[in-house]
């Protein structure tokens, strides 16, 4: 007979008992909703809540959405709109080197009535922060054509061929630290956006000295004491850079790499240089993130960032010191980035780049 059926009733009773058990087609009691909403706070997964309250997984799902969704938000109603929102990020991307006062002022002009907090709070929520900004290079267009033509020229050299070359540049070093200048509104990422960037210019400085680095390490510092000419930069390829040279290469072919300052692309510098046989390596106008003994400098400068000499002498020992730190390892990576420095100024057309 059916009921003889070993699957007939006992299975049929068995689905709904447990069905109705596991929370399917029974509605969840007070302790069970109770227990999965304690359990979700503490970050139980769904199937744990649902072995623990004796209900199927998807009721607890459920459950969960439906608190969700009853949820109401707390606080106050924000003072200002979507459209008012839009208004003042336009306005801080328009100018983004204005205080907080001075782009509230204009965001009441348009229209808004808001206070100085909130609008410092909304430009927080948009993920503006307050940063002292990027200093890079002023380049016209001409410069920037020819910044991405010798990126390009230079693309499929590899790091080998990049350790090679010496780099060699100027610093000036302060014995005090001045005003940073003012500060810039950016997101995050935006840091070398060029409407977030400030265009540096040359201030007097009390050392100025002249370094050369390969990926074999740095070679010795010398201290400018007057105004460097082409006569004055002849005598520190003489006595500093040769010696870097050998000290660095040995024997070995390499090439040297200097920027175009007027003492260095004088006539009798070239001249200079042939006639010691040393070949240089043509270099785009302004474009020190190409160089990476700026680097280097940049991390002598933030290790003597606590340094305060008194006197020039004891910043010049303070300078020879950190220097002396610098180890081959460093400089060794810093010549490895060579190709993704090109590649950078590739991508952004000539433009001045992260480095």
């Amino acid at each position: 007979s059916l009921n003889d059926h070993p699957y007939s009733i006992n299975s049929g009773y068995l689905l709904f008992f447990e069905t109705t058990l596991m929370g399917k087609t029974a509605d969840l009691t007070v302790v069970q909703k109770t227990t999965i909403d304690t359990l979700h706070k503490e970050g139980k997964t769904q199937n744990v809540i649902a072995k623990e309250a004796g209900c199927s997984q998807s009721s607890v799902s459920k459950h969960i959405n439906r608190e969700a969704k009853r949820r109401k938000r707390c606080g106050r109603k924000k003072c200002t709109s979507n459209r008012n929102n839009r208004t003042l990020e336009r306005i801080v991307k328009q100018n983004p080197f204005k205080n907080v006062g001075e782009i509230h002022k204009e965001w009441t002009a348009a229209g808004v009535s808001a206070s100085r907090t909130t609008t410092h709070r909304r430009m927080q929520d948009m993920g503006f922060s307050c940063r002292i900004p990027c200093v890079k290079p002023l380049l016209n267009n001409r410069q920037r054509q020819k910044r991405l033509a010798w990126a390009k020229d230079k693309k499929d050299w590899t790091a080998a061929e990049w350790s090679k070359v010496m780099f060699s540049d100027e610093s000036k070093f302060c014995i005090s630290f001045g005003n940073q200048g003012p500060r810039v509104w950016r997101k995050r990422g935006e840091a070398h956006n060029p409407r977030c960037l400030r265009s540096s210019v040359k201030f007097p400085q009390s050392v100025m000295v002249w370094g050369a680095m390969s990926s074999a390490g740095v070679g010795p510092l010398c201290f400018l004491r007057s105004k460097v000419n082409a006569a004055v930069y002849q005598e520190v390829l003489e006595h500093f850079m040769l010696p870097a040279a050998d000290q660095l290469y040995g024997d070995a072919d390499f090439i040297f790499q200097q920027d175009l300052a007027p003492a260095h692309s004088a006539k009798t510098t070239s001249t200079w240089f042939k006639d010691h046989g040393i070949p240089v390596l043509n270099w785009p106008a302004n474009s020190p993130d190409l160089n990476p003994i700026e680097n280097l400098w940049g991390i002598v400068k933030r290790k003597m960032r606590y340094a305060r000499p008194n006197n020039a002498e004891e910043l010049k020992a303070t300078i020879r010191a950190t220097w002396a730190l610098i180890t081959p390892e460093q400089c060794h990576r810093l010549i490895d980035s060579m190709p993704r420095r090109i590649a950078a100024v590739i991508q952004a057309k000539g433009a001045p780049t992260k480095y």
